[in-house]
């Protein structure tokens, strides 16, 4: 886009709100867009000039647009999420008043996007400053959860006019929130609400992959990894192969997902999505190497720590328990191992703290899980195997 006056810009977008051009509205109100860098759009009051161009209710949104975009040229984040907050609040207002359309919706996007953002921004340059920590974001869910409210009151079932076909978008934005201030809790009626939707299937595929990406990881956390490895392979498989910082995101958290169900990644799709810090802990996983195991956890603890993955990656020594069992099983050529034999594997690998009872609650775990298939004698202290595929196999995925 060419150079342009604040006057041309203001009759553009009346012209786009009097035609229910939201798209076009949305593209004229986003601090992404590059009139947001012009100077001569840096207006600290602009009320006299709106007023003279546009009417009520869209002077009010494009005056707020405006100051938003001098506070940002000042570099006072807080002050521009403040405005930009009071702009969501009021273009809700508009929103509810639009009984019988839904035009509006992509400036809803843009508008509660944007906000999101400006929270994060003033969260990092108040840090340590009066609000306690994630307290701004908390108030830019608040502000829109305004929005889906509305959203979700619209009862009306044709898709091309329901508000409702605006909720999984806004979905997306409120779990951005709750994921980075570790409030997951608030996610589980969003999930009921976006599943009791009859409006599933026109949600956009971009959409449906970051609701499932989100969704997956909260399952992951709540220890339901077979609808974790759901929604995240559903995620992978179906983000563009061009979009491989996305793809890479996913991998993070479907790896140990996958692991943790038994099947092993390859090291030559670790290598592409940049995640190869997961196949020396794959190697230990495999070859029952929990010495190696415990030392790759401490290397890449602050990796595992970041991407809040470290609890599930320490579930992973239950694979390596596993295959260390698997190997002392042939090792003795037995259906009866002792459970000392096994005790006497551990502590070679450094486990020197596993008495026998714990041996025990170890191979317990492994047979309820279905790692391993047979039963304690405890009278004998021995583990007795079945004769026929006593260690079900891991299976390669991707």
């Amino acid at each position: 886009m060419t150079f342009m006056s604040v006057s041309n810009y203001l009759q553009i977008l009346e012209r786009a709100w009097n035609s229910q051009d939201g798209a076009k509205v949305a593209v004229f109100m986003s601090l992404r867009h590059e009139h947001a860098n012009w100077p001569n759009y840096h207006i600290e009051k602009p009320e006299g000039l709106v007023e003279r161009f546009l009417p009520s209710p869209l002077d009010e949104l494009v005056i707020l647009h405006l100051k938003c975009l001098f506070a940002l040229s000042q570099q006072d984040y807080m002050g521009a999420y403040q405005i930009q907050s009071n702009l969501t609040q009021s273009f809700t207002k508009i929103l509810q008043l639009q009984k019988e359309e839904n035009w509006s919706l992509p400036i809803m996007y843009c508008i509660c996007l944007d906000l999101r953002l400006l929270a994060q921004q003033a969260e990092k340059s108040h840090s340590g400053v009066n609000e306690k920590p994630g307290e701004i974001l908390e108030k830019a869910a608040e502000c829109l959860m305004g929005c889906f409210r509305v959203c979700a009151a619209d009862n009306r079932s044709a898709e091309e006019d329901t508000k409702r076909i605006g909720m999984l978008a806004l979905v997306n934005q409120l779990f951005k929130v709750y994921f980075r201030i570790n409030k997951l809790h608030l996610c589980k009626p969003l999930i009921r609400a976006i599943q009791s939707s009859p409006f599933n299937d026109s949600f956009s595929l971009g959409q449906q992959i970051t609701y499932k990406y989100f969704v997956g990881r909260k399952a992951m956390f709540d220890s339901d990894y077979k609808m974790a490895d759901e929604y995240l392979t559903y995620a992978f498989e179906n983000c563009h192969k061009s979009s491989k910082k996305n793809k890479r995101l996913i991998l993070i958290y479907l790896v140990p997902v996958k692991m943790l169900l038994g099947y092993i990644p390859s090291k030559s799709v670790l290598e592409k999505y940049d995640v190869i810090q997961f196949w020396e802990l794959v190697q230990a996983v495999c070859q029952g190497n929990l010495k190696a195991f415990d030392e790759l956890i401490e290397v890449h603890e602050s990796f595992f720590i970041k991407c809040g993955i470290y609890l599930i990656i320490e579930k992973l020594k239950i694979i390596a328990y596993r295959n260390l069992f698997k190997k002392v099983y042939h090792i003795l050529k037995t259906h009866q191992i002792p459970v000392e034999a096994l005790q006497t594997a551990l502590v070679y690998l450094g486990q020197s703290d596993v008495d026998l009872d714990e041996t025990e609650c170890i191979v317990a775990n492994l047979i309820y899980e279905g790692k391993i298939k047979g039963y304690i004698s405890h009278q004998h202290r021995k583990v007795v195997v079945s004769k026929q595929n006593p260690f079900p196999p891991l299976t390669s995925f991707i």
